[in-house]
């Protein structure tokens, strides 16, 4: 293997803490694979952005499962199947680093979180904080989910709407309540209002902070969060909070300590983000798959009035018993997946699919093929949520579906986007009929997290 170029990530782009990086190797070292380089400077960034499920098609198509792609800053190899999701995501030899993988997107806004960890770091710091997804802080959660989700469904109700930017504002000020234990108003707006410019810069094509820029805005909004959390970790340290900020600044590790000031200020500013992005995606798919199919309203309401009457809500308790409510929204999640890409980078050389990747490769693994694979998942294009009953799931492959990924960094707070889709749509389906207007199809952009394009136009009409 030719030797690595001299390292490239400069401070002022991603930090000192970006210093034990592995060195860009050269480009050429890639050239056994099949692939395409695109256009020059910008590659394959265009196209994967205008479709990408169809660039994914096409390039399995003429290059098979394993090939080369040059998009969004610079090669790397794209994987796919379950074989490769299960490889990369669970990982059992510890060779593909999720910090390096998708620290040049997120880490000049959201550098520590989570998801940019790798190894016992990450064992540590997710042992932490899942003191805060346990059964009696969420069952907390559900009573503040059940009363913002009961007041914002009685204002849509009998009005025709973009339904996308809505349910964003309401997550948001979920996130508020329940993320952070603060009430609807200026703070919770001045607080939403710091996220949404911080999550849009995270994609700006302009990655300095520069005025009058995405990256410009998310670096004062970046800024505003890490003096707001600071200031208020050692009053919520001494409080007796539920929220999932007072959970985390009251948490110890292994040997009692409680985590730095800083290491909470990443971390909530990766959770907020990480949250209201991708459950905005789900409910919204969610939505669109009940509008095209009324009789999967039908059932799921009959299922919901059996657990609770119609407009209350259902308590965490009883989210177990919404069987076939979850099954639609594991399929939804199948046919739209909030993270249609997973990045990382290899640590060391590996094999897959007849060819050797050298370390410092970047690669990528695609939940959006996959859940599309014929073989996997038969007429994949129809929505079906009789796929996740488990006599007919028992015998898939356990990396077949994979929106929260897999691994030791699967999503931390999957179980509260069950339960805040759960109880979003109790409230929903048992006292309105999700319509569209006839022949209406909207174009959905996939990346970085699916959205429709038009806002998604829907009515809720009362029953």
């Amino acid at each position: 293997m030719n030797a690595p170029a001299k390292f490239t990530w400069s401070e002022d782009r991603f930090g000192p803490d970006t210093a034990h990086w592995l060195p860009r190797s050269p480009e050429s070292v890639l050239d056994h694979i099949p692939g395409e380089d695109g256009l020059p400077l910008i590659g394959n960034t265009l196209e994967q952005l205008r479709d990408y499920p169809g660039f994914a098609r096409r390039m399995v198509a003429k290059y098979g499962r394993v090939y080369r792609n040059n998009s969004f800053g610079g090669r790397s190899i794209a994987l796919h199947g379950p074989e490769a999701n299960e490889l990369i995501m669970f990982d059992r030899d510890k060779i593909f680093s999720s910090e390096q993988g998708w620290g040049p997107v997120l880490n000049l806004l959201f550098p520590r979180g989570l998801m940019l960890m790798d190894f016992e770091k990450h064992r540590a710091d997710r042992k932490v904080l899942s003191v805060a997804f346990k059964p009696e802080p969420m069952r907390h959660y559900a009573e503040s989910l059940n009363d913002g989700i009961r007041d914002r469904v009685q204002a849509w109700s009998g009005k025709s709407f973009k339904f996308y930017p809505a349910i964003k504002e309401l997550t948001l000020d979920l996130a508020a309540t329940s993320f952070l234990g603060i009430p609807w108003g200026p703070e919770a707006d001045k607080v939403n209002k710091a996220f949404v410019d911080m999550v849009q810069a995270s994609i700006g094509v302009v990655r300095r902070p520069l005025p009058f820029t995405a990256m410009g805005r998310g670096a004062k909004g970046r800024a505003f969060l890490v003096d707001y959390f600071s200031k208020m970790v050692p009053e919520r340290r001494e409080g007796a909070g539920e929220d999932i900020f007072s959970q985390i600044c009251r948490a110890r590790d292994d040997d009692g300590a409680y985590l730095s000031v800083d290491a909470i200020v990443d971390h909530m500013n990766f959770l907020m983000m990480a949250a209201h992005d991708t459950i905005t995606s789900s409910v919204t798919s969610m939505v669109w798959m009940l509008a095209k199919h009324p009789e999967w309203q039908d059932r799921l309401r009959e299922e919901m009035l059996s657990v609770a009457p119609a407009g209350e809500g259902v308590g965490h308790n009883s989210l177990g018993e919404l069987e076939m409510t979850e099954w639609a929204f594991k399929e939804s999640l199948r046919l739209v997946p909030p993270v249609p890409t997973f990045p990382r980078r290899a640590l060391r050389d590996f094999e897959f699919g007849g060819y050797r990747i050298p370390a410092g490769t970047s690669v990528g693994v695609s939940p959006a093929f996959t859940h599309m694979m014929a073989e996997h998942w038969p007429e994949p294009e129809t929505f079906d949520p009789m796929r996740f009953a488990p006599e007919a799931a028992r015998e898939r492959h356990k990396y077949a579906w994979v929106p929260f990924g897999g691994g030791a960094h699967m999503c931390l707070g999957l179980h509260f986007a069950y339960m805040q889709a759960k109880i979003f749509f109790h409230h929903v389906v048992t006292t309105h009929r999700i319509t569209v207007r006839e022949n209406y199809a909207p174009e959905w952009q996939m990346l970085p997290i699916p959205r429709p394009k038009d806002g998604l136009m829907v009515t809720f009409e009362p029953l």
